[in-house]
């Protein structure tokens, strides 16, 4: 049987996160600067990019003060962490799942423009941080998505070509990133898409 390799976003895939980092920026927004990022813009913008590059977008809208990113991206992640733990749960669909490929003699992956704290969290709170090959951060490539760099280091170092690799992607950056990866994409809408059923066809 051929080997694959599955690699999981996490926000939006695996747990449904999206709305904490959303909230929990916007806080930190309100408390340094008094300013609120619309849903609107995080759906056309923001959503899928890591923190400090948001921060990035926001200063050269001229919204906020360079000097303050570090301020503003340290209370974001306090409050990040805040979130999960009260939100966060095991989540059995996603055990079963992970088990069932690496059952079947696959390879899996987790990489995410999240920081490395709040992805063990998350992933440990869901109950599936022990079951991957490889968990990759945007704290371990120079370009985060939507560049394809974490996705090909994957595929590099486990030995697997594009067309053996299968990524699952929510948010138009990701999707971006695997695309150009080359790799086969498997595009959702949600977590509640991400289950045995959804993959099984793949295997």
């Amino acid at each position: 049987m051929l080997k694959k390799m599955f690699i999981f976003d996490l926000d939006g895939v695996l747990v449904e996160a999206c709305d904490w980092h959303r909230d929990a920026l916007n806080e930190a927004l309100q408390e340094v600067c008094n300013y609120v990022i619309s849903l609107d813009d995080h759906i056309s913008v923001f959503n899928g990019i890591p923190t400090s590059k948001k921060l990035e977008i926001l200063s050269k809208r001229g919204i906020i003060p360079a000097e303050r990113h570090k301020e503003i991206n340290t209370l974001k992640q306090e409050k990040t962490i805040q979130i999960i733990q009260k939100n966060a749960r095991r989540r059995e669909e996603k055990v079963e799942m992970i088990k069932e490929i690496r059952n079947k003699g696959h390879v899996v992956c987790c990489y995410t423009n999240s920081i490395r704290l709040t992805t063990n969290i998350m992933l440990e709170k869901t109950g599936i941080k022990d079951l991957f090959d490889d968990i990759l951060t945007n704290q371990d490539v120079q370009e985060p998505k939507p560049s394809p760099e974490g996705y090909l280091f994957l595929m590099q170092k486990h030995g697997y070509k594009s067309n053996d690799t299968y990524i699952i992607e929510d948010s138009p950056k990701g999707i971006e990133a695997a695309t150009k990866s080359n790799a086969n994409v498997i595009k959702v809408k949600n977590t509640e898409e991400v289950d045995l059923n959804l993959i099984r066809r793949f295997l």
